[in-house]
């Protein structure tokens, strides 16, 4: 089965084949993912995967009312924690990043329907040849970036964005000889 090149690796294939691009409409998934994405600013997405059942775990399984409520006790003992990335930056960022994803769903309903607005609440389908011509921003990932920080978000710049974009499925950036990249169209006309 043909791949994106960097789903090759043990570590990636499973992610590759059944989340990575798959639009996702659970909060609390996209909460998860907005999380670990901000997390893995300057590291790999590997260094992520490999600390993600440990990240779900200190994190209550990403449950945003629950995060939001973190105290300075709670803070400290993820500080310690080697089973997470131990950046007080993204740690503060992840705490602050709950209320303003719980301000959102206040507003929104969901932040569902918040976030897809950025992509015209449908997937946006690339038609890539290779893994070099992805960008690593867009003027949609800019525009969420902008309207993520002005709702008191952290650690998500546009780049992150892009890559929460992708992860969440608000685009999908298989290349076109990837088999998922044919699934996913398949499932998008469903």
């Amino acid at each position: 089965m043909k791949r994106c090149t960097w789903g090759q690796s043990e570590l990636m294939q499973d992610y590759h084949d059944t989340e990575w691009g798959v639009p996702l409409h659970d909060d609390r998934m996209l909460f998860e993912f907005i999380i670990l994405d901000g997390m893995q600013a300057g590291l790999s997405w590997g260094t992520i995967l490999r600390k993600r059942a440990h990240f779900r775990q200190v994190f209550d399984d990403f449950q945003p009312l629950k995060v939001a409520q973190y105290d300075d006790k709670k803070f400290a003992e993820m500080l310690a924690d080697p089973g997470i990335i131990r950046n007080r930056l993204k740690i503060k960022a992840a705490i602050q990043n709950a209320r303003a994803f719980l301000d959102i769903q206040r507003e929104f309903g969901t932040f569902d329907r918040y976030i897809w607005q950025f992509v015209g609440n449908e997937c946006i389908v690339n038609q890539w040849q290779a893994d070099k011509e992805i960008p690593s921003q867009t003027p949609a990932s800019e525009a969420m970036s902008r309207g993520l920080i002005e709702r008191g978000f952290k650690f998500v710049g546009p780049t992150i964005c892009y890559a929460f974009m992708q992860a969440a499925g608000l685009v999908n950036d298989h290349t076109v000889d990837c088999f998922r990249y044919k699934q996913l169209l398949e499932n998008q006309a469903k």
